[in-house]
């Protein structure tokens, strides 16, 4: 199916209210396309003669077919690296303010490598479970701004996850592990990141054998402007 024919990842991920997110995919429709994202990624990273990092994995470039496999699209600011080669070099940042990772705007956080797609990665699918995205500038409370650091919380408490998209034990599964996963690619230190090969372990495997990690990912000041770190 050519690209025209294609939707955008972006166009299933609405916003009605902070609290009653809406998301037109079912559970099983996001985990499908959580872990062909995570595929393709793979196959970017290692599955290639010489190591594409896309540097641009935000929702505008995940097309849907009509039986959402998604397609990784828009190359533009894609780098190619000799496969032996984990850490590359890189002149200013790249990519879109949401979905960067910290090491490639700023090299203390650590050297830059397919790592970088990985947090950006953990982004999207943190959007596609919260049918929203990541920033909230309208939230009552800090806490609320960003919905990684809203949704770990929830986690931490034990809380209910209440997301319309849930409609049986199995979707509350699926969208916990998604969870889980999407805040390990989130990490700050790239070495703390799974390698995608690792995510769609992760993605197709038991949510008993995951653990929530530890709290250790940028969060945002209530002036949105100012990252910190948990």
């Amino acid at each position: 199916m050519s690209s025209c024919q294609m939707d955008l990842l972006k166009s299933f991920i609405g916003e009605h209210n902070r609290l009653m997110p809406i998301c037109q995919l079912s559970c099983k429709a996001l985990c499908h396309i959580a872990i062909g994202v995570a595929r393709g990624l793979e196959y970017l990273h290692r599955g290639c003669t010489t190591r594409i990092l896309h540097f641009d994995i935000k929702p505008h470039n995940i097309l849907l077919d009509e039986d959402f496999h998604p397609k990784i699209s828009d190359f533009g600011l894609s780098k190619i690296c000799p496969g032996k080669e984990s850490i590359i070099s890189m002149l200013g940042a790249r990519g879109t303010a949401g979905y960067i990772a910290p090491e490639v705007f700023s090299r203390n956080f650590g050297g830059v490598s397919y790592k970088s797609d990985v947090y950006s990665y953990g982004m999207v699918i943190l959007e596609m479970v919260g049918g929203r995205k990541n920033i909230e500038v309208e939230a009552n409370c800090t806490s609320e701004i960003y919905f990684p650091h809203w949704i770990y919380k929830r986690l931490e408490l034990n809380e209910e996850l209440a997301f319309r998209s849930i409609r049986n034990e199995g979707d509350k599964e699926m969208i916990r592990k998604m969870i889980i996963v999407g805040l390990w690619c989130i990490q700050t230190d790239p070495s703390n990141r799974p390698s995608m090969g690792r995510v769609v372990e992760m993605l197709e495997g038991s949510l008993e054998s995951l653990q929530v990690p530890a709290e250790t990912f940028l969060v945002f000041s209530s002036k949105i402007t100012s990252p910190v770190i948990n």
